[in-house]
């Protein structure tokens, strides 16, 4: 039932030639329509809240004021976050994780704006907490269910851009398969021209054509300039969407965008991913919660501290130079967890199983992961994060780089205490170079996939099994 009537609006909508459609990218109606709808769930969470709270909607001019800042500023940084753009085509988890950034920002700001102002003694904490907690929920069911009903709709046919792809050799092939198999994205293609067998004059085709074409997607290799300027020359009096898809898929990339230099486009083959707001969610991240958890296990750095001191002779804490974020070069700080004794110069050699050089204290700090405490001073320097690839040591980077393909890519972010590769295994000593390759592959799709929905996940991980493992020497 649900189904025939969308399949009625989407008729409807076709019938009133409607410049995109209501549902469609560019529809300011529709834009308008979610941010209201956003507004109204920021709203609504919020006198739930309070009436969880105090048990009656008899709100205060101040909470209702706070309502509507809150509202305001939803609206805002979800623009920021490009919340309110199309999002066919891509998936639904990154969409998801975005989202749940935004509203983070958001609650971050308003608890600043409060801090700022002296207010916040005058707004109850659990009130607060509430609202944050019913904001997510109705936010994330209210987006999840849009999606649900536009991927719905568009799986049978509704909502559908009609597609023509222009192009060379099997990236059109590719670019067409890939498409029909995901039928979710409302994307449909009505033909594939190869570049040698176009019709002369493909304006006149799409005059001549019975079907309404939404999208005309050039499939070209890189160095195709005059081929792209002819088929725009042909296309100048239609306003018809023209994509051109890169064909860059042998080339090797890391974490690849869009740009602008200067006012001119460019695609970033490999960058790092913490840039604009991303760095700035990072650095957030990082500063709170190493501030907290360096207040919380302030007794045990004191107790672990003095029984390092009394047990073997020494400093108390290991400092060993590591390269940082853009291959600078960091001191690292850990608790000292051997005998005092001199390596070779230019060679660092890998702690390993019942290892003489490791105390007693030292193997059990080890194991349990207790000496990298001291690297939440390195977070606060901004020089590390919480979560990132674990920094090697210099000497291993001089010897890694040469052997492993895009090693030194690893440090396109902060290194971390903890990483992706860490929680899935991959610690500890690196006797053969498949071990090594195994961590920088992990390594690399922590950088290719960062969110902060992911260092979330990647805490939680490490503290239900990543501080004890059996590599741990």
């Amino acid at each position: 039932m649900l189904l025939e009537y969308f399949k009625f609006l989407d008729h409807k909508l076709r019938d009133v030639m409607l410049p995109h459609g209501l549902l469609k990218e560019f529809s300011k109606v529709f834009s308008i329509l979610v941010r209201g709808l956003d507004i109204i769930a920021v709203m609504v969470a919020g006198l739930a809240a309070y009436y969880y709270r105090f048990s009656h909607f008899d709100i205060t001019e101040q909470y209702m004021s706070a309502l509507c800042i809150g509202a305001i500023l939803t609206t805002v940084v979800f623009s920021f976050f490009h919340i309110y753009e199309s999002v066919r085509g891509q998936a639904i988890w990154q969409y998801i994780s975005r989202l749940l950034q935004a509203i983070l920002v958001v609650l971050l700001l308003l608890a600043g704006l409060a801090f700022l102002t002296k207010t916040g003694v005058s707004f109850s904490r659990t009130w607060f907490l509430l609202w944050s907690i019913f904001s997510v929920i109705l936010l994330v069911l209210f987006r999840g269910s849009l999606l649900f009903v536009l991927r719905l709709m568009r799986a049978h046919g509704m909502n559908e851009r009609r597609v023509i792809i222009i192009g060379a050799g099997k990236l059109s092939a590719k670019l067409a398969e890939t498409v029909h198999q995901a039928l979710w994205t409302g994307f449909r293609v009505e033909k594939i021209f190869e570049v040698q067998s176009r019709p002369e004059d493909l304006g006149l085709y799409l005059e001549q054509s019975k079907l309404a074409i939404d999208e005309i997607w050039l499939a070209l290799p890189l160095g195709a300039e005059d081929c792209v300027k002819d088929l725009l020359y042909q296309l100048r009096h239609h306003t018809i969407a023209i994509r051109f898809v890169l064909d860059v898929f042998g080339l090797d990339l890391h974490n690849h965008s869009f740009t602008d230099l200067a006012g001119f486009p460019a695609v970033n083959l490999s960058a790092s991913p913490m840039i604009g707001m991303n760095k700035i969610i990072k650095a957030l991240e990082d500063k709170l919660l190493a501030s907290l958890i360096i207040l919380i296990v302030s007794p045990l750095l004191l107790i672990i501290a003095i029984a390092v001191k009394l047990t073997s002779k020494g400093p108390v804490l290991f400092k060993q130079k590591r390269h940082g974020w853009d291959g600078r070069v960091i001191n690292v700080y850990k608790f000292r967890t051997m005998y005092e004794h001199e390596d070779k110069p230019g060679v660092v050699t890998q702690a390993s199983e019942n290892d003489a050089r490791i105390t007693p204290l030292g193997r059990f700090l080890r194991k349990t992961s207790l000496d990298e405490l001291p690297q939440f001073y390195n977070v606060l320097q901004g020089k590390m994060s919480i979560v990132g690839p674990r920094p090697h040591a210099v000497e291993h980077n001089e010897f890694y780089k040469d052997s492993i393909k895009a090693y030194m890519q690893r440090h396109k972010v902060k290194p971390g205490i903890t990483g992706w590769a860490q929680v899935n295994g991959w610690r500890g000593k690196t006797e053969i170079i498949t071990k090594m390759e195994k961590r920088v592959e992990y390594d690399l799709y922590y950088i290719e996939n960062w969110s902060l929905f992911l260092d979330l996940k990647i805490i939680f991980l490490t503290i239900i099994h990543g501080f004890v493992n059996k590599n741990a020497y």
